[in-house]
């Protein structure tokens, strides 16, 4: 019967990691099969033909020392399975098969394709995010893929520690959990891994964040702020106040926002985020700062001078740029009228709500002017409100600037 034993081949180069090898002997022949695993002479313990015990075990070593006995005992398996035949079996069957074994969907190349698979359908902001994560695990993991079959509830728990030691906040570990096992989801829907829902043990709800929201005597004295002879700061401001008078619009609709979506009353858009088709009432505040960047516009197609190419793509990467420095803006704004609050694109969108719920406007109107769809049940019961019911309740908050708009 063939045996198979694992080995470790020094460098020729001093201070140049070695590598692990399998031996495959039979018939008093001997075959090697190579590995990409590659350690330093001190991590080998030759006696005992494993990673080194004594030494404070590193994530990317146990990995290491798991895929080693993994495949030991897939080269075994296979052996055992070829003793059965009658006329015998070669080194290189051997060979063969476990290189067809070993061919298991690896964690962070599947990623990688979600990711081209994203970009492929436009959807750029989620493809960006699974970059973010991926780029985290791959720290994690010291640049080695791994298979799907070690993507287990101990990794993930070691994973979350990882994050915990760096001082990750609570909602982005949260959010790198959420796409691994969106992803991890979607590879068991492929039957490339058995569910064992591995990551059922770690956080993945949203905390409550610090408070965003300033009141409506700053958002006033935004609104009517002198900054002549400062139109970058002016803009910052202008598309701050645009998205508290739309309901809290988001930042990267405001940058996509076209002239098309406009008619003579309403603003008609569909979120980036959700696909959700939204429709606002054009207040004289809104109509006001619409019509300030005509004339800058004029050659566009966008609203407001935010973006230039029409290339999809392309202008995602213009709007990642363009919300930076929207909130370097912000952040300066927010130092000149004396805020202790940094402002951020998200500060309108919370303040509006905030404001909202202060006018004791229903939580389904506010849920409902901000096109929210987390909530199911809720959406089912907005899904029957009147749009003028949201138009209405977003003109009494805007009262105040409009009456400013239309002196």
């Amino acid at each position: 019967m063939a045996s198979a034993k694992v080995k470790f081949r020094k460098s020729s180069v001093i201070g140049k990691a070695g590598t692990v090898y399998y031996q495959l002997c039979h018939n008093n022949l001997s075959k090697q099969i190579s590995t990409k695993i590659h350690l330093q002479p001190d991590e080998w313990q030759l006696v005992e033909e494993r990673i080194e015990r004594k030494l404070p075990l590193a994530r990317h070593l146990a990995m290491y020392q798991t895929k080693i006995s993994n495949d030991l005992q897939t080269l075994r398996q296979i052996i055992r399975s070829l003793e059965a035949r009658p006329h015998g079996y070669t080194l290189g069957e051997v060979a063969d098969l476990f290189h067809a074994t070993s061919s298991e969907e690896s964690v962070l190349e599947y990623m990688r394709r979600q990711i081209e698979h994203l970009r492929q359908r436009k959807r750029y902001g989620t493809a960006s995010n699974y970059r973010c994560a991926l780029n985290s695990l791959s720290q994690f993991l010291h640049g080695e893929d791994l298979p799907f079959s070690l993507l287990n509830e101990g990794l993930v728990l070691q994973y979350s520690e990882w994050l915990h030691d760096r001082r990750i906040k609570k909602n982005s570990l949260s959010f790198y959990m959420r796409i691994w096992r969106a992803v991890y989801n979607r590879a068991t829907k492929e039957r490339i891994i058995e569910q064992t829902f591995p990551f059922q043990n770690v956080y993945t709800g949203i905390d409550r964040t610090r408070k965003r929201a300033v009141n409506e005597e700053t958002i006033l004295r935004l609104y009517e702020l002198e900054l002549e002879g400062h139109p970058s700061l002016a803009l910052a401001r202008d598309l701050f106040i645009f998205s508290y008078c739309t309901r809290g619009m988001a930042f990267v609709d405001i940058a996509f926002l076209k002239k098309t979506d406009l008619t003579r009353t309403h603003i008609r858009y569909c979120r980036r985020k959700t696909d959700q088709s939204l429709q606002i009432r054009i207040e004289p505040c809104i109509e006001q700062i619409i019509r300030r960047y005509e004339v800058a516009t004029r050659h566009s197609v966008y609203v407001f001078p935010i973006l230039s190419s029409q290339d999809e793509e392309q202008a995602y990467k213009q709007y990642e740029r363009a919300l930076g420095y929207h909130n370097h803006k912000l952040k300066l704004l927010g130092e000149m009228i004396g805020l202790d609050l940094p402002l951020t694109s998200y500060t309108s969108r919370h303040t509006w709500a905030t404001t909202a719920r202060n006018h004791n406007i229903p939580l389904s109107v506010i849920s409902a002017g901000m096109g929210h769809t987390s909530e199911k049940t809720t959406q089912i019961y907005l899904a029957s409100l009147e749009n003028s019911v949201i138009d209405d309740a977003n003109y009494g908050l805007l009262m105040p600037i409009n009456r400013v708009a239309m002196r």
